[in-house]
């Protein structure tokens, strides 16, 4: 089994963008981002409405790099340290070498090529530090973009399963994409 430490906390940087650690001082950014019926359509999750949800969504975030169980890097563009996106390694398997990504950014940096950038550098970190043998990703079925982003960083598809998560009265499908360590290229 896997010995998962985040600490000392790694950034990670591209040409473009530099990711760090999401901080308390992001919590509006953390609202706007999880307060957007646009960002949120494919996220069976509730809408963040207030400050307090954004601090609590913060404060989960801090929590599972603390406990080593999950760890999310905010999204800036190099010498602006606003956060625009959140990215990270979730619902960790350290007996199967295996986690999820997940990620999301604001609707006004989409097309930029920014997801896709990032990806690679936290695939590679996940594969390098790590040590994660595949990283899967969970989509809605819809999120067109989101399997073009995968696509393009090499994630396969392995499945799609119909109707296995209930959200606000409606059944949801889970398509799940994956690569494997040795399929991954930097």
């Amino acid at each position: 089994m896997l010995e998962i430490n985040f600490h000392p906390f790694k950034n990670l940087e591209t040409d473009r963008l530099h990711l760090r650690r999401v901080a308390a001082t992001d919590v509006m950014e953390i609202m706007e981002l999880r307060g957007n019926p646009e960002t949120m359509k494919f996220i069976p999750r509730p809408l963040v409405t207030n400050e307090e949800q954004a601090m609590e969504h913060f404060r989960m975030i801090d929590e599972k790099i603390e406990n080593n169980t999950g760890i999310n890097w905010a999204i800036t563009i190099k010498g602006n340290p606003k956060l625009i996106g959140i990215i990270g390694h979730y619902r960790l398997q350290p007996e199967n070498h295996r986690c999820e990504i997940g990620y999301m950014i604001m609707p006004q940096y989409n097309g930029q090529g920014i997801i896709t950038e990032a990806i690679k550098v936290v695939l590679e970190y996940g594969f390098e530090d790590l040590k994660m043998h595949s990283i899967e990703a969970v989509i809605d079925p819809e999120n067109y973009a989101s399997e073009r982003v995968l696509q393009k960083n090499g994630f396969v598809k392995e499945a799609h399963i119909l109707e296995n998560e209930l959200w606000d009265g409606k059944f949801w499908d889970t398509v799940i994409y994956s690569i494997l360590k040795r399929n991954f290229s930097t």
